[in-house]
């Protein structure tokens, strides 16, 4: 397919001035037209002029000769007529009066003045401005006797047309240039640039638009760094430690014995939990894991978690309390729950000092459920509540992982599953009064199994 005629223009402006141009060209051309139509009868009197001046020529006997295509009709005193020149298909009017006389007869000018004997001499010519093809032919006259004043009317509008044009695409296409500059600069990973625009108009939605989608690429991009360092940071601290210990043991300034292997063991582990949690995080973020719903009574799903942290971790000078309706059920994925749960429980008894405590509340509101976890804990500053849910983000800094730190993982984990159960999970806390974490999930329609209204031991 061939280029279109804009397409070979190598900016808008150009475009846009040759648009503007030839509509302007257009319409001049069309108030031409109809302009001449219009005036087409300006001439006429100047034709009765001229039929008047041919008649009194001849009516005072000093016409030489007739000029071709009009007719000079005598009539004497007697009645006698006398054509001389062009013959027409109309007789001029018959006039009784003296005094002279002119018009218009189908297509023919006349004009009639007496003779000193008593008699009359006409003057005949054809008038171009009657009849359709007259029309046309004085329309075109007409033009073409004033061409050159149309012509420069046409020439200063077509400039001034042009230069109104092109300040008016600079404006226009300004913020186009503007984003064309800033993504040069993304295309060298620099995603800081943003367009001026304070237009309301397609360019300047779609400034906003660019604006908005480098904000996010600026994000994705500080996030990918913090990831990848992080996760770097996360592995090597294991890898490290097992690399210690493995000299020590090839140099002989340890001994193999249970006590080195252990440690070694625990590293192990951490690395593989790194492992497990980045792979969850990375297929329920892309949608590869997909949800086993089902309607699931919330009470024993919780106190089951509630379990596992009495019986399997030394959170004795913790509390763990559940204040949950037992015919409270929700449509959700068992297992992802009960990671949400889990993981929320722990980042809620890693912040608690001895002697505080955790507790869950849920109630039904409409056709959700809000879960709440609460902890007596340090708290969290305001400016880190909105980073919470990030990878590897950690209010505290300063909090080595070994020291209760965590991974960094398990809340973003925990906001990926409930937003693919179509819910939101926030958070709110002061400064040493605990935090309290919020998430909602569909309420079941259908019947709970009996089995799973029992309370979990």
């Amino acid at each position: 397919m061939g280029m279109r005629p804009l397409e070979r223009f190598g900016s808008i402006r150009a475009k846009l001035g040759s648009v503007i141009v030839l509509a302007v060209a257009l319409t001049l051309l069309v108030s031409y037209l109809v302009i001449g139509f219009a005036l087409r009868n300006s001439p006429k009197d100047s034709e009765a002029i001229d039929a008047l001046a041919l008649a009194r020529t001849a009516a005072n006997g000093q016409l030489g000769s007739i000029p071709a295509g009009s007719s000079i009709v005598t009539r004497s005193p007697s009645g006698t007529i006398t054509i001389q020149g062009a013959t027409f298909s109309v007789n001029p009017p018959n006039f009784e009066d003296a005094v002279p006389h002119w018009g218009v007869v189908g297509r023919i000018t006349y004009a009639s003045v007496p003779t000193p004997d008593g008699g009359w001499v006409t003057a005949m010519q054809p008038s171009p401005s009657r009849g359709t093809l007259g029309r046309v032919s004085a329309t075109l006259g007409f033009l073409q006797s004033v061409w050159w004043q149309f012509l420069l009317a046409g020439v200063v509008a077509g400039v001034i047309s042009l230069l109104i044009a092109r300040w008016l695409a600079r404006g226009m296409t300004q913020p186009l240039r503007d984003m064309a500059a800033a993504v040069r600069r993304m295309e060298v990973g620099d995603y800081t640039a943003r367009v001026d625009s304070h237009s309301r108009d397609e360019v300047g939605q779609l400034a906003t638009a660019f604006n908005r989608m480098s904000a996010e690429l600026e994000l994705l991009e500080r996030s990918r760094r913090d990831l990848v360092a992080n996760v770097s940071h996360e592995l090597k601290t294991p890898i490290t430690a097992i690399r210690a210990h493995l000299e020590n043991l090839a140099d002989g300034i340890e001994q193999p014995d249970r006590e080195t292997m252990q440690v070694m063991l625990n590293q192990t582990e951490r690395l593989g939990r790194l492992v497990d949690q980045l792979l969850d995080l990375s297929k329920l973020e892309s949608g590869e894991v997909p949800l086993q719903l089902e309607p699931m009574a919330l009470s024993p799903a919780i106190d089951q978690v509630l379990s596992e942290f009495s019986v399997g971790r030394a959170v004795t000078d913790v509390s763990l309390t559940a204040d949950v309706p037992e015919d409270l059920a929700v449509e959700a994925d068992r297992e992802r729950i009960h990671q949400v749960l889990f993981n929320l429980v722990d980042n809620a008894v890693r912040f608690t000092p001895p002697g505080g405590g955790v507790t869950i509340r849920a109630w039904r509101e409409d056709d959700r459920v809000q879960v709440e976890v609460h902890d007596t804990g340090v708290g969290v500053a305001p400016e880190h509540l909105s980073r919470l849910f990030e990878r590897f983000y950690r209010a505290d800094p300063a909090r080595s992982r070994d020291d209760g730190g965590g991974t960094g993982i398990g809340l973003a984990i925990a906001r990926s599953i409930v937003e693919g159960h179509g819910g939101r999970i926030t958070a709110a806390s002061q400064p040493g009064n605990g935090a309290t974490f919020t998430f909602d999930l569909p309420a079941a329609h259908a019947a709970v199994p009996a089995s799973d209204r029992r309370t979990a031991p």
